[in-house]
């Protein structure tokens, strides 16, 4: 009964299937969902009743484990079990699909390659993790638009039909390991975005990350590197801020004249280059729309400078290797927010830059204790048990010249309904600070 299942149900029923969303969570929490659904769909609260056992296909959202009990028993039973971008594919006139996914950065490439298409003045659908569902919209779609998604594990383990043009893996580090059970499960899941390419289609793949390249070898499509470290003979590369793209017939060169920090968003700005030049874009309306680009809301987002300190919302920052991405966009003294749902990696990574560039560690939410234990000796850690503490704390005690950032490397789920309804709650609250 969240944004997927909704979408899902909906279009399945707008197609004239009879359908039954299955909740577990009480329906007082549902209220407002139950009123956008289409008269005619039945629901159940609180458990998966067997009644699930009768569907000729169940849609699973993303995040439910393929190894809770019904799920398990429809297997047995032969039901087929989708997600559902796979059940709305289904229906897409398009086959322009562009889909990128990584363990970080997805949102901002995505973005920016939403941003250069529609600049190019073409038809485009920018959805999936972000936005609005594909089975919202898919009914809409023409044969012409181009379709960016934004692909999370949850959803390409779902989508075993799913066929992009252009595919894109910008990293890979550990990060839901609660749900996939092991980092080769995990691998496998993101590998699946270029499964069912062949040698007419694209794969955008970082040279500079070990398990991106070694998938190199079991990718069907063609390969095209991108490196913020090294010149590549093929592939796309950076030269004093300039992206030199040589890859068979593409040849440019683009200067990447951009306003957000980090040297990980020179490599997503890299890899929606080599994305949208293979799709034939003009390199100028590339150029013109990475100059303007400014990033995404909840990912390194200066919220407020007050009193010379700078106060910088990365919500998005929910696993460890975000945050460690996070600590290094910034050379000044961090008071650094940590802490909510544990998602099952190990937070000692953190150890040698927390000691060399965080003045501090405000701990909030459930996950404080496991933190406090893994982070022991790299930095002062103060209990704050929530946002108000931890912001209350770094106004009286942060320096001119400092940064106070929230880059929580866990998931928000224990006090909000999501890293947006975190990340809007502490611009409000230093939006507040006098």
């Amino acid at each position: 009964m969240a944004k997927s299942g909704i979408a899902a149900a909906n279009l399945a029923h707008r197609l004239g299937a009879r359908v039954l969303i299955s909740e577990l969570s009480p329906r007082n929490k549902h209220s407002s969902a139950i009123k956008r659904l289409r008269r005619g769909i039945k629901y159940e609260f609180g458990a998966n009743s067997e009644i699930l056992l009768d569907s000729d296909i169940i849609i699973k959202s993303p995040g439910v484990p393929s190894h809770i009990p019904i799920i398990k028993k429809a297997h047995h039973n032969n039901i087929p079990v989708i997600g559902e971008i796979e059940f709305a594919n289904q229906f897409n006139p398009s086959k322009n699909i562009i889909a990128i996914t990584g363990t970080n950065g997805k949102t901002t490439t995505t973005t920016l390659v939403g941003a250069i298409f529609k600049n190019s003045r073409l038809k485009t659908f920018v959805g999936g993790n972000i936005g609005h569902p594909l089975a919202e919209t898919v009914l809409s779609l023409a044969p012409k638009t181009v379709v960016v998604l934004e692909m999370s594990s949850y959803q390409l383990e779902d989508a075993p039909t799913f066929h992009p043009h252009i595919s894109a893996i910008l990293n890979i580090t550990p990060d839901h390991m609660e749900h996939h059970g092991s980092m080769k499960n995990y691998i496998a899941a993101k590998s699946r975005i270029f499964a069912n390419q062949s040698g007419k289609d694209y794969c955008i793949l970082n040279y500079d990350d070990m398990v991106c390249r070694a998938l190199a070898n079991k990718c069907p499509s063609q390969v095209v590197f991108f490196s913020r470290l090294k010149k590549l003979k093929q592939g796309i590369w950076c030269d004093n801020n300039v992206a030199v793209m040589k890859y068979g017939k593409y040849k440019c060169s683009i200067p990447i004249d951009f306003k957000i920090p980090g040297n990980h968003n020179l490599e997503n700005i890299m890899a929606a280059i080599a994305m949208t030049v293979v799709a034939g874009i003009n390199p100028n309306v590339i150029t013109k729309v990475v100059k303007g680009f400014e990033g995404v809301e909840h990912r390194i987002e200066l919220a407020r400078e007050l009193r010379g300190v700078r106060y910088i919302n990365d919500s998005k920052g929910t696993n460890v290797d975000s945050t460690r991405v996070a600590l290094e966009s910034f050379n000044a003294p961090i008071w650094l927010i940590l802490g909510g749902r544990d998602k099952g990696s190990p937070y000692a990574p953190l150890k040698p830059l927390i000691k060399k560039k965080v003045a501090g560690i405000l701990l909030i939410g459930e996950a404080s204790p496991i933190i406090k234990q893994q982070l022991a000796g790299a930095a002062k850690m103060y209990n704050c048990q929530n946002m108000e503490g931890a912001l209350n704390f770094a106004s009286k005690n942060a320096k001119p010249g400092s940064v106070v950032l929230l880059s929580p490397a866990c998931a928000s789920f224990d006090q909000y309904k999501n890293y947006e309804a975190r990340g809007r709650h502490f611009k409000s609250i230093v939006k507040s600070l006098r």
